[in-house]
């Protein structure tokens, strides 16, 4: 159950702070109080739209903190467990906090986190039923959920393999489907590859050759300057008694005499050698290069034209020889994905209908689950609709026939298309209850569908924000003592404009506008006592309740609900 909740410049409330308890909790105040706020301000540390029209007007970021007990909620356990975070003394703190930057920061007992990890725990936590929501039951698509939602172990885990069966098939079909596409393109697509593996077998490209041509490329274009260099450099190293190696190697000769009188001339005999043999295979290296050296116009000219390829194919297939290369590569694995696609689409065509088949059985199986749920679920609703003074409504679950051989595609939910039907009134037909169904009617039927959700347990907390929306006079007080009985077995807040429901709280919030001249501030603090009195007179009517006659019906009002409490 929630504990506390602390807000900060959210819509009018500048700070606001309220404790919680077991038991049924009203907030009520004039219209316009902002009574909502706190339905906001919970929907926002839940992970809710972080809309930055609820931040104060003139403050630059709103938090919310809520403390819930959760030492017997086990889901709850065990999903901090999962993320590796500790609640200390079984207190779980939620904060959130938004800028008008757009700044979004929420924390789970100080450890930062992501917004879906608070609407993760918010299903674990709380039941939030904003003001039209009862508008959910104008909609067919959801009375299914409804209905599943009211199912057993049992149900919850046939509505699961559904889900998967349904997951699985539809992967599969989606696959078949694609190759069954591409099996219709099959002959083309392979004429292309064809064609393209072709050119690229013919070209017979080799990593790193394109570098080493343009290298020879480059060689050929300059071919007379380099030839003239290696004649030139040849040349004066070979001219006879004058040329350099010859005077190297007399000096060497001169040296080698005196290097035994000193070290140094020893040092000085060694390096001159040193640079005479190295000169010496200078020489040797050139004299090799002219003597192989030959200009080949035909080479030269393959040389361009193989260039020229490669250009070609790299506009084509990839910017580089390794990136045509890999290409190929794709090419030929395609190539033969095209060649044994026949065997593919059978093998997925028997595997597309196998999934399907398991689909099928189980959805059949989950569609028998939900009729007999139905004749449950149908007399559960009716004891709840009596007990809520509609104890001559009719309500019946209506499945929609499927056309001979014609279910629908697989889907998360199953095969079935339910539809609450309802009759009023004795000796009317049943009708689509979004078709007949008044305000006043939606709003107790969604009391009646979480009057059974809290039999079934589930999270701690049920939040209504004005469910009694359409309802007055003898219906309000039979509302509100349905919610005091669900507030039994859960804890319950409730928004409410009935002095009815208000008088049936264990705990009654006042919310209410003040100003100090300069801006306006919304308050919550809880009333006992007198001020509970003037406040539930207020609701009765009385403008400011302090007529002696909205009094003395307020205190009878407090008195029987004390009694109905104690009852």
């Amino acid at each position: 159950m929630i504990e506390s909740l602390q807000i900060k410049n959210i819509a009018l409330a500048e700070q606001v702070s309220v404790e919680f308890a077991e038991g049924l909790h009203v907030l009520t105040g004039e219209t316009g109080a902002g009574k909502s706020i706190v339905v906001d301000a919970v929907n926002l540390v839940l992970g809710g739209r972080a809309d930055r029209d609820l931040i104060r007007t003139g403050t630059e970021k709103a938090s919310v903190e809520a403390v819930f007990r959760v030492e017997e909620n086990e889901a709850v356990r065990r999903w901090l467990s999962l993320h590796e975070i500790e609640a200390d003394a079984g207190e779980l703190i939620l904060q959130r906090e938004i800028g008008v930057n757009g700044r979004n920061v929420c924390r789970v007992c100080g450890a930062v986190v992501p917004v879906s990890a608070l609407r993760e725990l918010s299903g674990l936590l709380m039941d939030v039923h904003g003001q039209h929501e009862h508008q959910f039951l104008m909609d067919s698509a959801y009375h299914m959920r409804f209905l599943d939602d009211a199912g057993d172990d049992a149900h919850q885990a046939l509505r699961a393999e559904v889900a998967r069966a349904s997951e699985d098939f539809l992967a599969c079909h989606r696959r078949y489907a694609r190759l069954v596409r591409e099996n219709e393109q099959k002959a083309y697509r392979m004429e292309q590859v064809k064609n393209s593996l072709e050119e690229l077998r013919k070209a017979d490209l080799r990593s790193g050759e394109e570098e080493a041509l343009k290298k020879e490329q480059e060689q050929s274009r300059h071919w007379s300057k380099i030839m003239g260099g290696l004649q030139t450099a040849y040349g004066l190293m070979s001219q006879g008694d004058s040329d350099p190696l010859s005077a190297l190697k007399t000096a060497l000769h001169a040296l080698q005499e005196v290097e035994g009188f000193g070290e140094e001339y020893k040092s000085l005999s060694t390096r001159c050698a040193n640079a005479y043999y190295e000169l010496e295979e200078v020489s040797y290296d050139l004299a090799n290069l002219l003597e192989k050296s030959e200009y080949n116009p035909a080479r030269a000219e393959w040389v361009e034209s193989r260039l020229d390829l490669i250009r070609r194919l790299e506009r084509r297939y990839g910017a580089t020889v390794d990136e045509v290369l890999a290409e190929k590569e794709k090419l030929e694995e395609e190539l033969d994905r095209l060649n044994g696609m026949d065997r593919d689409l059978a093998s997925l065509a028997k595997e597309d209908k196998g999934l399907l088949a398991a689909y099928r059985a189980a959805a059949r199986r989950l569609t028998e689950s939900r009729v007999a749920l139905a004749k449950s679920f149908e007399q559960r609703m009716r004891e709840q609709l009596r007990d809520l003074g509609m104890e001559k409504t009719v309500f019946e679950v209506a499945f929609a026939p499927h056309a001979a051989g014609k279910l629908p595609m697989p889907r998360a939910e199953g095969d079935d298309e339910v539809e609450f039907m309802i009759s009023p009134n004795p000796g009317e037909p049943l009708k689509p209850l979004a078709k007949i169904a008044s305000g006043g009617e939606l709003s107790r039927l969604m009391l009646a569908l979480k009057s059974l959700e809290a039999e079934r347990g589930g999270v701690g907390c049920m939040v209504f924000d004005e469910i009694d929306t359409g309802i007055s006079g003898r219906m309000a007080q039979v509302v509100g003592e349905k919610m005091a009985a669900i507030s039994r077995r859960r804890q319950v807040i409730c928004v409410t404009h009935l002095p009815q429901i208000a008088a049936l709280a264990d705990h009654e919030y006042l919310v209410r506008k003040e100003d100090d001249g300069d801006r306006t501030f919304t308050r919550v603090r809880e009333v006992t006592g007198e001020e509970r009195v003037n406040e539930v007179a207020r609701m009765l009517g009385g403008a400011d309740g302090s007529s002696d006659s909205a009094k003395t019906h307020a205190r009878h009002m407090l008195e029987s609900a004390e009694a109905f409490r104690k009852g």
